[in-house]
């Protein structure tokens, strides 16, 4: 990686340090500063870095500015009982266009994930998104998107990418390696409902804020996901108000918080981006504040993963078979670990989606289907199969 790339960490951020107590974060972890230099990333398992760009971010211009105090609230957080390394990489500046930030921000995804180190990426506008996804693209595998947002983000194929159209240049343009997008929390006034109705002839899902609020139902999502991305204002303004585009409604602070967790304990996920935060409108720190822990949380699940997606042994499991009259019977597994779900699909071996063919589910899903019911999940995924 070229460490060119990123700038220090500001000395605002870490002045505080001293006074802090030796148990907090900001002195447990590595931290990119001009008096120690680079981390080492020889045993790291999580990497911050932020990213100072806003020019393609929809009506919300200075977000990526100020990190400094979303980094102060997280050093001063004490940590849980963790064995997670973590370090911080410090920031990528505005490059002279924004193409060369774009470019900055792919190779340092790449890198991380190549060396199995989870970026955590502090934005900057949501279109950052479209190169976090892009990074994946010598790993030669199929992506899972999940967007924590009030819209869909889809804009137009033939306007320029933007914190609000990054979705089509993710469907359109080649090499095309997603599998599946997931949209959680959206508000339908926002979102037109051509859009609504083009997502749902793709197979994708979508989950509306008021059902997503029921958290059961939305786990996972993100049990699936290869890479999470949040948009702030996702988050309704009393509890986040630093965003132009904040909503009276959204998520709360603690379901936010809870959802980060979900993303932090999937087995699957390997980058985490937080988007839109913009300092200007951040009345007493309070969204700084709320970033940090759902960092804080993030990296808690990371923590307490255990392994139980792909599988590792059949005897972790327990199998059940649901026999239908005319179809052949759903096969569903339960975790002894967790008492998490999958139903799994019937492909053929050498096709390119076999990792795929464990599909994330919940109790509900296993109780329809013993009704007779086929699960949607398992619907949407073979329609993407054939």
């Amino acid at each position: 990686m070229n460490q060119e790339f990123l700038t220090p960490v500001e000395e605002n951020a870490i002045a505080h340090l001293v006074v802090y107590s030796p148990s907090c974060l900001g002195r447990k972890i590595q931290i990119h500063t001009h008096k120690e230099g680079f981390p080492e990333l020889e045993n790291v398992q999580i990497a911050i870095f932020g990213v100072q760009e806003d020019r393609n971010s929809e009506n919300n211009f200075g977000c990526g500015e100020n990190l400094h105090f979303v980094r102060r609230k997280f050093y001063e957080l004490f940590p849980g009982n963790w064995k997670t390394q973590i370090a911080d990489l410090g920031n990528v500046k505005k490059g002279n266009t924004v193409n060369d930030t774009y470019f900055a921000v792919s190779e340092i995804i790449n890198y991380l994930l190549k060396k199995n180190i989870i970026p955590l990426i502090l934005g900057g506008g949501q279109d950052i998104t479209y190169f976090n996804y892009r990074a994946y693209d010598t790993l030669e595998q199929t992506v899972n998107i999940t967007a924590v947002d009030s819209r869909f983000d889809l804009g137009s194929f033939e306007e320029g990418l933007t914190s609000q159209s990054y979705l089509s240049k993710i469907i359109m343009q080649e090499p095309n390696n997603l599998f599946n997008y997931t949209n959680v929390g959206y508000q339908t006034y926002y979102n037109p409902q051509e859009e609504i109705a083009l997502l749902e002839s793709l197979y994708f899902d979508t989950h509306r804020l008021g059902k997503a609020k029921e958290l059961e139902n939305i786990e996972p999502a993100f049990r699936d996901a290869d890479i999470v991305s949040i948009d702030i204002g996702a988050i309704k303004q009393s509890d986040a108000p630093a965003n132009n585009n904040a909503s009276p409604n959204g998520f709360q602070g603690d379901e936010i918080c809870a959802i980060a967790r979900y993303a932090g304990i999937s087995d699957k996920v390997s980058s985490f981006g937080i988007y839109e935060y913009n300092s200007k409108y951040d009345h007493n720190h309070q969204t700084a504040s709320l970033i940090a822990q759902i960092m804080w949380y993030f990296i808690e699940g990371v923590n307490y993963r255990v392994k139980d997606y792909p599988f590792s042994k059949k005897e972790d499991y327990q199998k059940f078979t649901v026999m239908f009259e005319d179809d052949d019977p759903l096969i569903f597994y339960k975790s002894h670990k967790t008492g998490r779900w999958w139903i799994e699909v019937h492909i053929l071996s050498d096709n390119k989606y076999k990792r795929h063919a464990l599909i994330p589910c919940t109790h509900q899903d296993y109780k329809e289907a013993t009704a007779h019911k086929i699960p949607e999940r398992w619907y949407k995924a073979m329609k993407k199969l054939i």
